[in-house]
């Protein structure tokens, strides 16, 4: 496992990773973020580990990754924002993840709604967000972010939908240049956006997604819904066209059924 001194060298932040914990195996380092979170640790607190035994993935998955070749880690936030902007906030982090990704590779990365990024059409990223709300009031956001790096084998029911960096770029990436590019980027996006407001964040989205006017299908408790995507609500939801009439959605499972549709 690296040490918070080697992943704070060289990082060109302000706030984001002044205080880095680091765990060669924590049951979730989400789970750690929100304790920390809970007991006042300042906005930007990173915790870091290589290996998660219960690492967390959306809709009550396990995130598989091996331990000593991908990124795995939680930061901090404590956004002035109202609850209803939470929906914002995932695709904030995955414009920022995406961009530096791209920085540190040659790959261009898109986004998944809510909260997924692709490299030639198999996940290489995901994002998990849990907050705090009291009185109305955000009082923090942890962010967890998990980046398949240098992996090269996948579980049986992963092969074909998972990828990393490594495969898909075809050499193996220096971890730790990789992360602090990535807090760079998380806090560069997260000023401009904490002064221009989170709504901002939804061009710079949609310019990384190929899911308008595509046929989705999204499953979300048991039940499927299915139809046109035609954009993001100011919220963040899905605006879903389907047989039912006009949907916006704000969670769910989503399928790309691969059918482009013409504009309505």
């Amino acid at each position: 496992m690296y040490t918070a001194q080697a992943l704070r060298q060289g990082l060109k932040t302000q706030r984001f990773g002044n205080k880095i914990f680091t765990f060669d195996t924590i049951d979730s380092t989400n789970n750690c973020a929100r304790a920390l979170a809970g007991c006042w640790a300042d906005e930007g607190t990173v915790i870091i580990a290589e290996q998660q035994t219960a690492g967390k993935g959306r809709l009550g998955r396990v995130w598989q990754a091996n331990p000593n070749e991908n990124l795995t880690f939680s930061i901090i936030l404590r956004p002035t924002a109202n609850p209803e902007q939470v929906n914002l906030l995932p695709l904030y982090v995955a414009v920022a993840v995406a961009q530096a990704i791209e920085r540190t590779t040659s790959l261009k990365v898109e986004c998944k709604w809510p909260n997924d990024l692709l490299v030639n059409n198999r996940k290489v990223a995901g994002i998990l967000l849990e907050g705090s709300v009291k009185d109305n009031t955000l009082e923090y956001v942890v962010v967890g972010i998990g980046v398949n790096v240098n992996q090269v084998a996948f579980a049986h029911d992963l092969e074909g939908k998972a990828t990393s960096l490594r495969l898909e770029g075809g050499k193996e990436v220096d971890r730790l240049v990789l992360f602090r590019e990535l807090l760079s980027s998380l806090e560069k996006n997260y000023k401009t956006l904490s002064s221009s407001g989170f709504n901002t964040v939804l061009p710079l989205w949609l310019a990384r997604s190929s899911m308008i006017n595509r046929q989705i299908s999204v499953s979300e408790r048991g039940s499927v819904i299915s139809g046109v995507v035609r954009g993001l609500s100011p919220e963040g939801g899905l605006i879903l066209d389907s047989p039912q009439g006009a949907k916006t959605l704000f969670a769910g499972d989503v399928t790309i059924l691969g059918i482009d549709v013409p504009a309505a």
